[in-house]
């Protein structure tokens, strides 16, 4: 199962062309961040930050015992046959249903191709070979903003999984925007493992956690049901990290399965539906926020960089100047040296000749005879040290001057496009931000409450 394909044909004729203002506004966020010109995650970078694109649909994840209604429910709510049914473990993987242009079974790699946010999941040893990806064109309810990820079916004492499967789950609810879990009536809703699972999960996604009472149409009469449900309520409050306040299990059971029974059970299974829906929508304000954000984040760090540079140049201009002085100090003093040495050997006639006689008085009247008067003051046996000194110390000039430390500095070109790119994130990202925010508003507030 190393990324092979199957083809299947399609239970709902595909329809490419309708396109939600959610899935729209979805899309362009996600494109915004991985566009391979001018995507805000290759900017960033770049700029040494890291960022996530966000993902076009959120991700469901469905846990509880087997046959509590998983792959049951996720028939029903894309009004598709994708998953099997029944009484025995049907589900011994992990399955990811979701909405594409055709119907197809993608197996292993494949899979992990499709969701690269999910790859790290191969690092659990043998979860790949029994992972499965269910692409169908159903565009029931809010199904093509929605990822299902169905989980093996949990129970306890000798059952063994190829993989660990409690382990998987866990690094999967991590990742989830929402977790089902559910429990159904008929003796397995208090699995061990299942409660484990909920308890480990709850420690950090208790806001992500809904619980909902499966097939409560099959649970007897109405005090069988209110039973059973004090029965796990109980169970789920010996466990601290669960006994909490405004605890909530609605009732939901798959209509179509009645098979013609008349049950006054409630099924809040609508609820269910609203939950998802409203995920979605905290999912959208939430990227557009992020948008935002991330926009501002890299204008600083462009800023800053140009700031640094900036800098770097006014210390590299000091830096220079410093260089040229020391260079012309120690080549100025050997120089001195060297004239004082031809206007004191060289005969006045040949120097009058080669400079004029004007230069020649003036030399030796300014500069040569105060240079002899020092000469008396020091004794004649540190003459040569004095010399040796200074030449020394011209040496020591013009090596400072050759290793003077520069900082490094941008180029015209890259200054260039860090200014393109801030225009870029502030003036076209933000601004696309802003109207992506009108049309989601727009779907639910009327056009004149627009200031």
């Amino acid at each position: 199962m190393s990324g092979k394909v199957r083809q299947r044909t399609s239970a709902n004729p595909t329809d490419s062309a309708t396109v939600t203002i959610n899935e729209r506004i979805l899309r362009e966020c996600h494109t915004l961040y991985t566009n391979p010109e001018q995507g805000l995650v290759q900017i960033a970078r770049k700029l040494g930050l890291s960022l996530l694109a966000p993902r076009k649909k959120i991700s469901v994840l469905l846990i509880g015992n087997h046959s509590a209604g998983k792959s049951s429910f996720i028939n029903w709510y894309i009004e598709e046959h994708v998953q099997r049914t029944g009484v025995a473990i049907e589900t011994q993987g992990f399955t990811f249903v979701t909405s594409g242009r055709k119907r197809e079974s993608l197996t292993g790699n494949a899979t992990l191709h499709l969701y690269p946010h999910f790859k790290e999941l191969a690092d659990i040893e043998g979860v790949t070979e029994y992972l499965t990806t269910e692409v169908t064109t159903s565009k029931q309810k809010k199904f093509s903003l929605v990822t299902f990820v169905d989980t093996p079916g949990l129970v306890d004492g000798d059952m063994k999984y190829p993989f660990d499967v409690d382990r998987a789950i866990t690094w999967l609810g991590n990742r989830s925007d929402l977790i089902f879990i559910f429990f159904d009536p008929i003796g397995q809703a208090l699995c061990k493992r299942t409660l484990n699972l909920v308890e480990t999960l709850n420690e950090q996604h208790s806001d992500r956690m809904r619980f909902y009472l499966s097939k409560a149409d099959e649970a007897g009469h109405e005090s069988d049901r209110q039973r059973v449900m004090m029965q796990i309520v109980q169970e789920l409050c010996k466990r601290p990290g669960l006994n909490k306040t405004c605890f909530d299990m609605p009732t939901i059971y798959v209509p179509n399965l009645t098979s013609g029974k008349t049950t006054r059970c409630a099924n809040q299974i609508e609820d269910v539906c609203k939950e998802i829906e409203k995920t979605i929508n905290q999912t959208i304000q939430n990227t557009l926020n992020t948008l935002e954000k991330d926009c501002e984040k890299i204008a600083v760090l462009i800023d800053d960089k140009l700031d640094v540079d900036s800098s770097a140049q006014s210390f590299n201009f000091r830096a220079r100047g410093k260089g040229c002085l020391f260079t012309l100090l120690g080549c100025l003093l050997p120089a001195l040296l060297c004239v004082a040495l031809m206007a004191s050997t060289l005969p006045e006639e040949m120097l009058q000749s080669s400079i004029g006689n004007d230069t020649t008085k003036m030399i030796k009247e300014f500069y040569v005879k105060p240079l002899e008067k020092v000469q008396k003051l020091i004794p004649k046996d540190y003459q040569l040290y004095v010399l040796a000194a200074a030449l020394l110390f011209s040496f020591i000039l013009l090596i400072l001057a050759r290793f003077a430390r520069l900082k490094p500095t941008l180029s015209r070109k890259e200054k260039k496009q860090l200014r393109e790119q801030r225009e870029y994130v502030q003036n076209v990202v933000k601004k696309t931000k802003e109207k992506l925010y009108a049309d989601y508003l727009q779907q639910s507030v009327a056009a004149q409450d627009f200031y």
